[in-house]
């Protein structure tokens, strides 16, 4: 799986996990490069407390368009070092 901003490959690989249909990379798989911690957190009932960061390419700036769980709950154990995308970040094969 590929995840492709503003024509720039974020990250890709074949281990993602799919959770609620978003698919979460390894954090092994994601170019840091691209990648702007922010201070936005949201909390997830069953996930815990989300972290978020901003997509830079080129110049800009999709804000909060990456997110993960540093410390998830027990029941989200498995996506413990992992990155989902959104905000018009396309998931491809």
């Amino acid at each position: 799986m590929k995840a492709v901003w503003n024509n720039q490959i974020i990250a890709e690989s074949n281990d993602t996990i799919v959770v609620e249909n978003n698919h979460y990379f390894p954090n092994d798989s994601v170019k840091p490069e691209f990648l702007r911690e922010c201070s936005t957190h949201t909390t997830c009932p069953w996930k815990g407390i989300a972290s978020y960061y901003t997509i830079e390419v080129d110049g800009q700036q999709n804000k909060d368009a990456a997110w993960y769980y540093p410390k998830p709950k027990l029941a989200a154990a498995n996506i413990t070092n992992y990155i989902a995308f959104w905000k018009g970040v396309k998931i491809t094969q």
